[in-house]
């Protein structure tokens, strides 16, 4: 009983880390700041909804593939998200414009 409210929590905790991403990628105009707001959001909530999912089925084989498919995901999420963020500093021809870092940067 202990273990299915704990992993109902983490589960809930989740959900709404990856509700808060969903409303980041609306929220937000500018693709950078959207990026930003749902690589963060979505691999916090995906690690809280394998951890409940891990608390409630238990440690087995199940679990292991769970844990395997977090590393995975937090090993290519920053990488995809660095290389989305690249791809749009070298192609975006007003970003100067609209990113107040990089026009921090540039006058420097």
């Amino acid at each position: 009983m202990v273990r299915d409210i704990i992993g109902l929590v983490l589960i809930g905790l989740g959900m709404f880390m990856i509700l808060t991403a969903i409303v980041g990628v609306f929220k937000f105009r500018y693709v950078l700041n959207r990026m930003h707001a749902s690589a963060l959001c979505d691999t916090l909530g995906l690690l809280l909804v394998i951890a409940g999912l891990i608390v409630i089925l238990g440690i087995n084989a199940q679990s292991l593939k769970m844990m395997l498919i977090t590393v995975f995901m937090w090993l290519a999420s920053p990488v995809m998200s660095h290389l989305i963020a690249r791809a749009e500093v070298m192609t975006h021809a007003h970003i100067k414009d609209e990113c107040e870092e990089i026009n921090q940067c540039q006058s420097k």
